[in-house]
């Protein structure tokens, strides 16, 4: 579970005290139930690379790693693996501008014998219908899958009677 604390925020008004910070179960519950996430990747030179996907958050022996983790699949020749492989840093985002989480870690390429997990989750996530499950497992077997282990996140409500009094960030 990672640690609250405040994000060095002052000029908005942010406290550093970490009373009234957000429990990570509201950024878990974000994570787990957004259907599109921003994933931010930056080349070995730091050119950044930000495109919507689809993925899932897995909490426990589901993230395979232990912990928390996010896991999302793309073309083997993607840019975003291309990336990965050059600068393992990455940042992670529900599409949720009012009540935003951000998550920042270290990304990898998962090996094919522990994407099961994955898969388990993502089916029934973004194809309700079982008879794709086999077609869908098998595309997102033959792409690349990448998990983002988390170092830090941040939660913010942009709300005005929220906003600094809500800021938070967890460190792992």
């Amino acid at each position: 579970m990672p640690r609250a604390e405040r994000p060095r925020m002052a000029a908005y008004g942010v406290p550093t005290d970490p009373e009234g910070t957000l429990p990570w179960e509201w950024a878990r519950q974000r994570l787990v139930r957004n259907r599109n996430y921003w994933v931010v990747t930056a080349s070995a030179a730091g050119r950044p690379h930000a495109l919507p996907v689809w993925g899932v958050w897995l909490t426990g022996g589901e993230a395979g790693e232990g912990g928390e983790s996010f896991w999302f699949s793309c073309a083997p020749d993607a840019q975003k693996v291309r990336n990965i492989r050059a600068n393992p840093q990455a940042t992670v985002a529900v599409e949720d501008t009012v009540e935003c989480v951000s998550v920042q870690g270290r990304a990898r390429l998962a090996a094919p014998d522990e994407i099961d997990p994955m898969i388990a989750a993502y089916l029934p996530k973004y194809w309700p219908d079982e008879d794709a499950h086999e077609q869908m497992a098998a595309f997102l077997r033959s792409h690349a899958v990448v998990a983002l282990r988390p170092e830090r996140a941040f939660g913010i409500v942009e709300r005005e009677d929220e906003f600094a009094a809500r800021a938070t960030r967890w460190v792992w």
